[in-house]
Protein backbone atom coordinates (compact mmCIF):
# COMPACT_ATOMS: atom_id res chain seq x y z
CA UNK A 1 0.00 0.00 0.00
CA UNK A 2 1.17 3.47 -0.69
CA UNK A 3 1.31 5.78 2.23
CA UNK A 4 1.06 8.97 0.16
CA UNK A 5 -2.32 10.23 1.31
CA UNK A 6 -2.57 9.75 5.04
CA UNK A 7 -5.74 7.96 6.02
CA UNK A 8 -6.62 7.04 2.45
CA UNK A 9 -5.16 3.58 1.83
CA UNK A 10 -5.51 2.38 -1.73
CA UNK A 11 -5.39 -1.38 -1.17
CA UNK A 12 -2.71 -2.08 -3.71
CA UNK A 13 -0.02 0.32 -4.86
CA UNK A 14 -0.70 2.01 -8.17
CA UNK A 15 1.11 0.69 -11.19
CA UNK A 16 3.52 2.69 -13.28
CA UNK A 17 3.20 3.10 -17.04
CA UNK A 18 4.94 -0.27 -17.54
CA UNK A 19 2.46 -2.11 -15.31
CA UNK A 20 4.93 -2.43 -12.41
CA UNK A 21 4.14 -1.56 -8.82
CA UNK A 22 5.05 1.98 -8.02
CA UNK A 23 7.49 2.06 -5.11
CA UNK A 24 6.91 5.55 -3.95
CA UNK A 25 5.78 7.72 -1.14
CA UNK A 26 5.61 11.45 -1.06
CA UNK A 27 7.97 12.99 1.46
CA UNK A 28 8.43 16.18 3.41
CA UNK A 29 10.47 18.26 5.77
CA UNK A 30 9.01 17.98 9.20
CA UNK A 31 11.10 19.60 11.76
CA UNK A 32 12.94 22.09 9.66
CA UNK A 33 15.80 19.62 9.41
CA UNK A 34 18.13 20.21 6.50
CA UNK A 35 20.11 17.62 4.66
CA UNK A 36 23.71 17.02 5.69
CA UNK A 37 26.45 16.56 3.09
CA UNK A 38 25.69 14.38 0.09
CA UNK A 39 27.26 10.94 -0.48
CA UNK A 40 29.26 10.01 -3.54
CA UNK A 41 27.34 8.63 -6.50
CA UNK A 42 28.89 5.20 -5.83
CA UNK A 43 26.69 4.86 -2.72
CA UNK A 44 23.43 5.16 -4.65
CA UNK A 45 21.66 2.07 -6.01
CA UNK A 46 18.12 1.19 -7.02
CA UNK A 47 18.10 -1.90 -4.81
CA UNK A 48 14.95 -1.99 -2.66
CA UNK A 49 15.49 -2.17 1.09
CA UNK A 50 12.99 -3.60 3.56
CA UNK A 51 12.10 -1.81 6.76
CA UNK A 52 9.76 -2.65 9.63
CA UNK A 53 8.67 -1.75 13.11
CA UNK A 54 9.58 -3.87 16.13
CA UNK A 55 6.35 -5.90 16.15
CA UNK A 56 6.12 -6.32 12.36
CA UNK A 57 2.67 -4.74 12.02
CA UNK A 58 4.09 -2.08 9.68
CA UNK A 59 6.51 -2.86 6.89
CA UNK A 60 7.89 -0.61 4.19
CA UNK A 61 10.16 -0.64 1.18
CA UNK A 62 12.57 2.14 0.28
CA UNK A 63 15.05 2.53 -2.57
CA UNK A 64 18.70 2.24 -1.57
CA UNK A 65 19.19 5.69 -3.08
CA UNK A 66 19.60 7.81 0.06
CA UNK A 67 20.97 11.29 -0.58
CA UNK A 68 22.45 11.89 2.87
CA UNK A 69 22.72 10.33 6.32
CA UNK A 70 23.63 11.73 9.72
CA UNK A 71 23.36 11.29 13.46
CA UNK A 72 21.11 14.06 14.79
CA UNK A 73 21.59 15.14 18.40
CA UNK A 74 18.85 17.79 18.54
CA UNK A 75 16.51 17.63 21.51
CA UNK A 76 13.52 16.73 19.30
CA UNK A 77 15.24 13.70 17.76
CA UNK A 78 16.49 12.58 21.16
CA UNK A 79 12.97 12.82 22.59
CA UNK A 80 11.41 11.07 19.55
CA UNK A 81 13.81 8.13 19.78
CA UNK A 82 14.52 7.96 23.50
CA UNK A 83 18.22 7.72 22.64
CA UNK A 84 21.28 9.97 22.53
CA UNK A 85 20.78 10.66 18.83
CA UNK A 86 18.73 9.65 15.80
CA UNK A 87 20.63 7.94 12.99
CA UNK A 88 18.69 8.80 9.83
CA UNK A 89 19.02 8.66 6.07
CA UNK A 90 17.25 11.16 3.82
CA UNK A 91 15.46 10.34 0.58
CA UNK A 92 12.67 11.71 -1.59
CA UNK A 93 9.32 10.76 -0.11
CA UNK A 94 8.14 9.15 -3.35
CA UNK A 95 10.84 6.48 -2.99
CA UNK A 96 9.31 4.95 0.15
CA UNK A 97 6.18 2.80 0.18
CA UNK A 98 4.31 1.18 3.04
CA UNK A 99 3.86 -2.47 2.05
CA UNK A 100 1.97 -3.74 5.12
CA UNK A 101 0.06 -1.99 7.89
CA UNK A 102 -0.95 1.32 6.36
CA UNK A 103 -3.96 1.30 8.69
CA UNK A 104 -1.62 0.79 11.67
CA UNK A 105 0.41 4.00 11.17
CA UNK A 106 0.52 6.60 13.92
CA UNK A 107 1.25 10.04 12.47
CA UNK A 108 2.56 12.50 15.05
CA UNK A 109 2.33 15.97 13.52
CA UNK A 110 1.02 17.30 10.24
CA UNK A 111 0.82 15.50 6.90
CA UNK A 112 3.92 17.29 5.58
CA UNK A 113 5.86 17.50 8.84
CA UNK A 114 5.63 14.51 11.15
CA UNK A 115 7.10 11.48 12.83
CA UNK A 116 5.54 8.30 11.43
CA UNK A 117 5.37 5.42 13.87
CA UNK A 118 3.78 2.03 14.23
CA UNK A 119 0.54 2.55 16.11
CA UNK A 120 0.85 -0.91 17.68
CA UNK A 121 4.40 -0.97 19.11
CA UNK A 122 5.32 2.73 18.79
CA UNK A 123 8.50 2.21 16.75
CA UNK A 124 9.69 5.33 14.93
CA UNK A 125 9.90 4.48 11.22
CA UNK A 126 10.60 7.81 9.55
CA UNK A 127 10.04 11.54 9.78
CA UNK A 128 8.37 13.47 6.99
CA UNK A 129 10.44 16.63 6.47
CA UNK A 130 11.17 19.54 4.16
CA UNK A 131 7.53 20.48 3.47
CA UNK A 132 6.62 16.89 2.62
CA UNK A 133 9.25 16.38 -0.08
CA UNK A 134 11.57 14.05 1.87
CA UNK A 135 11.58 11.41 4.56
CA UNK A 136 14.28 10.86 7.13
CA UNK A 137 14.24 7.10 7.57
CA UNK A 138 15.18 5.97 11.08
CA UNK A 139 18.12 3.73 10.18
CA UNK A 140 17.33 1.39 13.06
CA UNK A 141 14.05 0.50 11.35
CA UNK A 142 15.80 -0.81 8.24
CA UNK A 143 15.84 -4.62 8.00
CA UNK A 144 18.33 -4.56 5.11
CA UNK A 145 21.66 -2.76 5.30
CA UNK A 146 21.76 0.43 3.21
CA UNK A 147 24.81 1.35 1.16
CA UNK A 148 25.02 4.74 2.91
CA UNK A 149 26.38 5.38 6.40
CA UNK A 150 26.03 8.52 8.52
CA UNK A 151 28.65 11.05 7.46
CA UNK A 152 28.44 13.48 10.36
CA UNK A 153 26.93 14.38 13.72
CA UNK A 154 24.54 17.34 13.57
CA UNK A 155 23.14 19.62 16.26
CA UNK A 156 25.87 18.58 18.67
CA UNK A 157 25.38 21.94 20.39
CA UNK A 158 22.28 20.41 21.99
CA UNK A 159 23.51 16.83 22.44
CA UNK A 160 22.78 14.96 25.65
CA UNK A 161 25.37 16.05 28.23
CA UNK A 162 25.85 12.45 29.38
CA UNK A 163 26.76 11.21 25.87
CA UNK A 164 30.29 11.36 24.50
CA UNK A 165 30.85 11.18 20.74
CA UNK A 166 33.83 8.87 20.26
CA UNK A 167 34.03 8.41 16.49
CA UNK A 168 35.90 10.58 14.00
CA UNK A 169 32.87 11.84 12.03
CA UNK A 170 32.65 15.62 11.63
CA UNK A 171 30.55 17.39 14.26
CA UNK A 172 28.34 20.36 13.46
CA UNK A 173 26.99 22.49 16.29
CA UNK A 174 23.97 23.45 14.14
CA UNK A 175 22.99 23.28 10.48
CA UNK A 176 23.75 26.29 8.34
Amino acid sequence: MLWGEVGQPSGMPPTDENGGRERSLRSDKTRGEEEPSLPSESNVTDRPLAGACECGAVRYEVADAFLYAANCHCSRCRAATGTAFKAFAGIERKKLAITTGLDKLLIVGEENANDTRCGVCGSLLFSVVRDGAFVHVAMGSLVDAPSIRPTEHIFVGSKAPWFEITDALPQRKELD
